[in-house]
């Protein structure tokens, strides 16, 4: 059984879903923020998104679903070790899990990277620094990367 639930943000609301044993997902939604009870897990996510969007620079040490490629996998585990504030290339990462020369397939990695927020591929930025897609939108990976720089 999959739980959802929703949270209002200053930059839109994230829906999370679960299974009770993992973290399916974290995206945002057009969804109003108002649901069900959460799951415990889900309720343990929203009390990070909460404190992130507090200003605070929560540690995510909840279990994700595994799914994706070993490459997808290797991406994300990348991102996640890029410090809160800062950012790195595609080609960063790239270099980081490996494969030099693959900066498109990083970029397609972190179009589908299915934990927003969660797993910072926001702050992730083309070779000039410049804000390169973002599947939530690029408004919502500036104000992202704002509020981080601005703590």
């Amino acid at each position: 059984m999959h739980a959802v639930c929703y949270l209002q943000t200053p930059c839109g609301c994230l829906a999370v879903e679960d299974d009770g044993k993992y973290i399916l997902s974290v995206h945002f939604t057009a969804r109003p923020a108002c649901a069900p009870r959460p799951s415990p897990l889900g309720q343990k996510a929203l009390l990070f998104l909460q404190a992130y969007f507090a200003g605070k620079r929560p540690v995510f040490n909840l279990p994700l679903a595994g799914r994706g490629t070993a490459f997808q996998q290797a991406v994300w585990h990348a991102l996640q070790d890029i410090p809160y504030g800062q950012t790195r290339t595609y080609g960063q990462i790239a270099a980081a899990v490996g494969r030099p020369k693959a900066v498109r397939a990083v970029g397609q990695a972190c179009h589908v990277n299915p934990w927003a927020v969660v797993v910072p591929c926001h702050r992730v930025v083309g070779a000039n620094g410049k804000l390169t897609g973002y599947a939530g939108g690029l408004n919502k990976k500036a104000w992202l990367l704002n509020w981080e720089n601005a703590r």
